[in-house]
């Protein structure tokens, strides 16, 4: 029966059962999706149409958080509608088919170039794109680990008991690591009034079995830095004094965008000897949607020529050391295009904006009477504020940001640190171009009201608790 005829019996012709009646109904006008469960466990029987398809969806990711006032996410959640069309023309191409798609190939080594002078690479260097740090790391970190894996064995000494050292304060992803390809971690916990690692905490851990250091620039707790400079003198002094070669590897993921337009004159990246690979995320300060990493090498000896393929792919033989294989050229793209379309003079105005707005903000925040700011005013950081009570309450930090979010939708985090800071729990507001003066504004009167509920009530149900986003973002 067509749907005509199918109207026609709706309408007052033969009567039809409920059920085709109403499936008629639904074909008819649309929303067929509202008559039946969404399909869980079994490919449904029979499709429907697009439009029910793509309206289905929509009405269950109404419940997802809104990303614009998710101010835990370092992810771009905002780019031009020319950068979207960018992305949607190129969903399709397949980015590791270098033979029939060479010019994205072309541009990726174009970005790979412009990142390795952004991070002052000496001379000719090699890098990758990736789908975010996390892969970025896993090879940077291989790369130390058979690099040091080679010079061990021509040393004839033994290659069992490889380690790596990395503060409490790093990404997970530096844990996996080591779980997952047999390095021992040697982590260094922070402290209740430190949550960086420098030289000093570094020094104790360094033998003939590490293979390298990691340091992060910007780390997602508080968004200050480790102290890069200082470590990598001491690797110095330790290659100059002991024999003890020792890489750096910097994990910018958040911080590769930043530190170059805030604070140009920082030396953090190839401008130290010892620094050998950086990781940044393209999906971050980068501005692009997820997702995109970059890994880039002081200079080519620096990748393990173990970790590169040559395969003979539709033909034509290309050098591959990612762990994935297809992938979409969109973000590539996507990357180039703000690169292109923002230029330096561009990056570094939305960089000064964020941090303007965050100031704006922390001043708010420190206005309300209730928090002390983490870290000095002054001190390098990326476009964020963290705070915490200043003083014991009747509620706490977890309860102000279940507060938040009841009230006024904010995803504000509230979390504590890593050991031996476990005891200390803050809360982070992360600055972005979507969070604008007016709504710094708002979010800080939002602080104050919830405070100010908090005040007179105490402190929420544990039921009301577990709204709370106590990650520390991605």
């Amino acid at each position: 029966m067509s749907i005509h005829d199918r109207r026609r019996s709706v309408n007052g012709g033969d009567r039809v059962p409920l059920s085709e009646e109403l499936e008629a109904l639904a074909e008819a006008y649309g929303n067929r999706f509202l008559l039946e469960d969404a399909p869980d466990e079994h490919l449904p029987e029979y499709g429907m149409r697009s439009v029910d398809a793509m309206r289905l969806i929509g009405e269950e990711l109404v419940l997802d958080g809104i990303p614009q006032r998710n101010l835990a996410t370092f992810v771009t959640t905002w780019m031009e509608p020319e950068a979207q069309r960018v992305i949607a023309e190129n969903l399709h191409r397949n980015f590791i088919d270098h033979a029939e798609y060479p010019q994205t190939a072309e541009i990726e080594q174009r970005c790979i170039r412009i990142l390795a002078n952004l991070f002052h690479a000496p001379g000719e260097t090699t890098g990758a794109r990736t789908q975010g740090s996390s892969e970025a790391i896993m090879l940077g970190a291989l790369s130390l680990k058979w690099k040091w894996r080679k010079r061990r064995e021509a040393a004839g000494a033994a290659t069992d008991r490889p380690n790596l050292i990395f503060g409490g304060d790093v990404h997970v992803v530096w844990e996996k690591f080591c779980r997952y390809f047999d390095v021992e971690p040697r982590i260094i916990p922070l402290q209740p009034d430190k949550y960086t690692i420098g030289p000093e905490d570094v020094e104790p851990h360094v033998d003939e079995n590490t293979i390298g250091v990691a340091a992060v620039l910007g780390t997602t707790f508080t968004g200050h830095s480790d102290d890069i400079t200082g470590i990598n003198d001491l690797l110095v002094r330790l290659r100059d004094e002991r024999g003890l070669d020792v890489p750096l590897h910097v994990d910018a993921a958040s911080g590769g965008f930043v530190w170059p337009f805030l604070f140009p004159d920082s030396a953090w990246d190839f401008r130290l000897e010892q620094v050998r690979s950086i990781n940044v995320s393209g999906h971050k300060f980068g501005l692009v949607y997820p997702g995109i990493g970059w890994l880039i090498f002081r200079e080519r000896s620096d990748l393990a020529e173990d970790l590169v393929f040559y395969e003979n792919y539709l033909g034509k033989t290309d050098a591959t050391f990612t762990l994935n294989f297809s992938t979409g050229s969109a973000m590539v793209l996507a990357q180039y295009y703000n690169f292109v379309r923002f230029g330096h003079q561009g990056y570094r105005y939305i960089m000064k904006t964020m941090q303007a707005n965050a100031r704006a903000l922390a001043e708010r925040i420190a206005g309300i009477g209730e928090f002390r700011l983490i870290g000095a005013a002054d001190a390098e950081q990326l476009p964020l504020v963290a705070f915490q009570l200043a003083e014991a309450r009747d509620y706490d930090e977890f309860d102000i940001a279940s507060q938040l979010a009841a009230e006024r939708g904010w995803m504000v985090p509230a979390y504590t640190l890593p050991p031996n800071a476990d005891h200390v729990t803050i809360m982070r507001a992360l600055v972005k171009l979507t969070l604008g003066r007016t709504l710094v504004d708002t979010l800080a009167d939002d602080i104050a009201q919830a405070c100010e509920t908090l005040g007179r009530k105490g402190g929420l149900h544990e039921l009301d608790r577990k709204r709370v986003k106590t990650g520390t973002g991605y």
